[in-house]
This record gives C-alpha cells, sequence and structure tokens, in this order.
C-alpha cells in the first residue's frame, strides 16, 4: 500500500497541521503495516502556479511545438499527478489562510486536476477518475467555524477541499479538524484534543475494515 503525504503549512515546527497529519501517518502505518510513505512538503518545494508555460500538460506530454519552458513544466505536472494517482491513500495538512487554503496547496491541486487523468467530461457531465482512494485532511483554523453559522460563509478552506477531492471521484474523504487554535492556549488545547480524537476515529474505523 502506498501513501503520499502533502504538507502545506509555511510555520515548520509550529505548525498545528503538521503536528496532525503526522499522528495521521503514524496510525495509518500502525494500522496497514508495510504502508509506503511518499513525503511532499510543498512549502518547500511547490510547483509554480499556472502560466502560460505550465499551462502546457493541457496539451499533451508530446504535444508539438512546446517550448523547452513547457516541457519542464510538464514533467513536473507529470510528476505530481503520476505520484498522487499512485497513491492508495493521500494525507493533506491543509491549514486555514485567510479563509482558504494556502496558494502553495492550491498550486499543487491546479497541478493534479487533468482531463483525463482526474476528471473527464462526458455527456452527462463532469466524472471524476482517482476514485477508490482514502484522503484525509489535517484542517486547522485559527477561529471557530464549524458550529458558527455567523462565521460559516467565510469558510472557502474545507468547502473548495470537498468540493475539488470530489470532482476527482473521491468518495472516501475524511477531516480531521483543529479549530480555535488561535482563541487562547485553552482553546487551542481542546482543539487538539479533539483533533486527536477524530484521529483515534480514523485508526479504529480502519481496523475495522482490514480486520
Amino acid at each position: 500500500m502506498k501513501l503520499l503525504h502533502v504538507d502545506s503549512s509555511v510555520l515548520g515546527d509550529n505548525s498545528v497541521s503538521r503536528q496532525l497529519t503526522e499522528r495521521l501517518v503514524a496510525q495509518w502505518q500502525a494500522t496497514h503495516p508495510g504502508t509506503t510513505v511518499e513525503y511532499l512538503d510543498l512549502a518547500l518545494e511547490a510547483p509554480t502556479h499556472l502560466s502560460a508555460d505550465s499551462l502546457g500538460f493541457r496539451l499533451g506530454p508530446d504535444a508539438a511545438g512546446l517550448s523547452d519552458a513547457q516541457r519542464r513544466e510538464n514533467e513536473v505536472s507529470e510528476r505530481l499527478v503520476t505520484q498522487f494517482l499512485a497513491a492508495d491513500a493521500v494525507v493533506v495538512g491543509a491549514p486555514m489562510y485567510n479563509f482558504s487554503i494556502p496558494s502553495q496547496l492550491k498550486s499543487w491541486i491546479d497541478r493534479i486536476a487533468q482531463v483525463g487523468r482526474t476528471f473527464r467530461y462526458t455527456e452527462t457531465g463532469p466524472q471524476g477518475l482517482a476514485g477508490g482512494k482514502t484522503v484525509i485532511v489535517a484542517s486547522s483554523r485559527g477561529g471557530v467555524y464549524s458550529t458558527n453559522p455567523a462565521l460559516a460563509g467565510l469558510d472557502h478552506q474545507e468547502a473548495y477541499l470537498r468540493t475539488v477531492f470530489g470532482f476527482f471521484g473521491i468518495t472516501d474523504l475524511r477531516f480531521v479538524r483543529a479549530e480555535g487554535v488561535a482563541m487562547g492556549e485553552a482553546a487551542k488545547n481542546e482543539a487538539l484534543a479533539n483533533a486527536q480524537a477524530a484521529i483515534d476515529t480514523v485508526a479504529a474505523e480502519e481496523e475495522a475494515l482490514v480486520a
């Protein structure tokens, strides 16, 4: 079994989402012995944002007339989408930045969102092609959005990730959430305890599946 571990926070050791992904991966390996883990740190090696050159993957890797820059960008896109598709499970660290996700995580998603690879269009509408894998998102937020109707409309983080992974055909999508981590030490400790309980639930679910 292959697991892809993706981090995107720029906070290093101070990152809550990185703490959560580390725990999730450790739990997954304990539940699924022999799992091979590939690690992608988007804070250190994020793909460039989409541009005229990086959009070359839409023409196909063997398209004629590509510039050297387009070919180099195609190699990046091909490596990332191949890595994503090869994974049986994906753990994604996704902190909320300004009500959305880090731009480096969005750049990664833009590279793996490829027609004919992760989705396609049909006569009846789009169809996801990346189903059959588990995606677990470790979500961290400074405020509390999930239980506050006044703030729920500001959540373009989890809402976007649910939409895009669903568009790829992912039906086994789970969220482990730590929110309120910027609202004082007591609130942060409670958020981390709740997140750990959610991680334990994920582990119990996996143990039941493999038993």
